[in-house]
């Protein structure tokens, strides 16, 4: 049990004239005009590397917030060797010094970072204040702070030792360091997957999404202010196959903590698979990946909530989100009720620059990705699938997506279900009878296993999908939009092709980062080998 004192961070409103906005403001200002030089930090020292990328605001690509080191072949094979070499002091580190410097880094992000870290995230990946807020305040201080609680749960958990003899578990960080592989999307994720395997005393080489460079060596900075030691976590943004190649080329390579695209993880196992018998241990491989996350609605449900958790679950963040809503199946019944109200709100919404707190949505996060959204779009209206809302498209100053609602006949329609992450939902109108049906559709449709929400007051209806899609989502939503686990509250993974299901935000991620060693001292040795039923 962790400490029932331990409370999720506060999440700050940026209501008009509210204190926090005003320090928003600041923080982005503070941006204006300005292009920072991000180098890779390993062994706590600043290098070039083989040349720089700008970085862009997705929302105004013209301007450019920095220039990013990018890690050749040396600078790679230097912070093997600085996460190899700092490895036996911070392993021989005691837990709670090293939980100290976590649990200041927290503190330092509730305090004085907060905007700063916020302002970085809004500009570099394009949330809006309060999705940034979520994101790289509240979610990665509670990281930080609940995985040092989960933690000691986990080393508090020892054997039974008889009359005779002390038994005890000894907690060993991996033998070698882990690579964290970490997603544009998220400042939290970013934050947590280096740093949860440092807490268990691992050694870690850190390569960041390209997009989420900004944030994410600030937070370094941040990790190095709270007192992180040289060469625990080395920060390496670089090419992906060259940095990838190189790390795990390594006989030292211990781990991998990955967030990102299915093919992806796939293509890091598979060398991994390749070289197993060159490694010191075997390794451990935790990944969280795709996801075609799906709202059902029996005909009891809520057509004003499934609406809501439609236009929210979809296109918060411009449906970049690994949990968001991409899919769903709505009751004939509710569907006037629910089209109404999706459609009428949808004509509200705003989307545009993020600095503008009037908008709900920003910018999709690069061309790359604006050009594989749109392209779904063009490929659903070709097919005859009908656009009830947006499949605008605009890259002239940023690349904006309206958010769309497509409706098909198909339930196995391309829209249904492949990966889109983009703010785009697609959904098909059922017939009341055809509940269990589609309960089937859902389960059967898509090869991920992320996240989804069923919506119904009848209960029987509840228990019969819970039931039936007990396999079809790691994190399982009733009357709730599929998106915003807490830590602490809904350990976040899925399983099939969405990931290992490692549960970030609990135990049974940080109990992949250690190879306990067991203990046994006998307090009186035997001197006689005969055992009694010799004589």
């Amino acid at each position: 049990m962790i400490s029932t004192s331990l409370r999720n961070e506060p999440m700050l409103s940026y209501a008009a004239g509210s204190p926090e906005r005003t320090d928003i403001r600041a923080a982005l200002d503070a941006h204006a005009g300005q292009v920072i030089d991000i180098p890779l930090v390993i062994n706590g020292r600043r290098h070039a590397g083989g040349g720089t990328l700008p970085l862009h605001a997705p929302h105004a690509h013209r301007r450019q917030l920095a220039a990013v080191s990018q890690a050749d072949v040396g600078d790679i094979a230097q912070a093997i060797v600085a996460a190899t070499t700092a490895q036996r002091a911070w392993a021989a580190m005691d837990f709670e010094s090293r939980a100290a410097i976590f649990l200041r880094a927290a503190d330092l992000l509730a305090g004085p970072w907060r905007q700063r870290l916020n302002a970085a995230t809004m500009l570099g990946q394009s949330k809006t204040v309060v999705q940034a807020e979520i994101d790289s305040a509240c979610e990665l201080i509670d990281f930080l702070r609940f995985n040092v609680a989960f933690a000691r749960t986990l080393l508090a958990h020892q054997p039974h030792s008889p009359d005779g003899m002390r038994n005890a578990l000894d907690y060993r960080p991996l033998e070698g360091f882990v690579y964290a592989v970490t997603p544009f999307n998220f400042t939290a994720i970013a934050g947590n997957l280096p740093c949860a395997p440092a807490l268990l005393g691992n050694t870690v080489i850190w390569k960041p999404a390209f997009t989420a460079s900004l944030s994410n060596y600030l937070f370094m900075e941040l990790l190095e202010a709270a007192g992180l030691p040289p060469g625990v976590i080395n920060f390496v943004p670089g090419s992906a196959a060259a940095v990838s190649d190189t790390v795990l080329a390594s006989r030292d390579f211990a781990g991998l903590h990955f967030t990102g695209s299915t093919e992806v993880f796939d293509a890091l196992w598979q060398q991994v698979a390749r070289r197993l018998p060159q490694y010191r241990s075997y390794p451990r491989l935790v990944g969280e990946t795709g996801g075609k996350d799906f709202i059902l609605a029996h005909a009891s449900a809520d057509a004003e909530a499934v609406a809501v958790a439609l236009l929210r679950g979809a296109f918060e963040y411009q449906g970049q989100k690994c949990s968001a809503a991409s899919r769903a199946y709505l009751p004939a019944s509710l569907w006037p009720r629910i089209k109404e109200r999706l459609l009428d709100d949808l004509a509200t919404l705003r989307m545009g620059d993020v600095e503008d707190f009037g908008n709900f949505m920003g910018a999709v996060i690069d061309l790359k990705a604006f050009d594989r959204v749109s392209g779904y779009i063009a490929g659903a209206q070709t097919a005859g699938h009908q656009v009830l809302a947006g499949g605008q498209c605009n890259d002239r100053d940023g690349y904006f997506i309206a958010p769309t609602v497509i409706e098909v006949s198909d339930p196995k329609a391309v829209t249904m279900r492949e990966e889109i992450f983009g703010p785009v939902l697609s959904l098909i109108v059922y017939p009341d009878t055809a509940w269990e049906t589609m309960v089937a559709e859902v389960d059967d449709t898509s090869p991920y296993a992320l996240t989804g929400a069923v919506f119904a007051t009848d209960r029987q209806a509840i228990a019969y999908a819970s039931a039936h899609l007990r396999a079809s989502a790691g994190n399982f939503y009733i009357n709730d939009k599929p998106t915003g686990a807490v830590v602490g509250q809904q350990p976040f993974g899925g399983a099939r092709r969405s990931g290992t299901n490692d549960k970030a935000g609990s135990v049974l991620n940080l109990q992949r980062w250690t190879s306990p060693r067991t203990i046994k001292e006998t307090w009186v040795p035997a001197t006689d080998y005969r055992y009694p039923h010799m004589a």
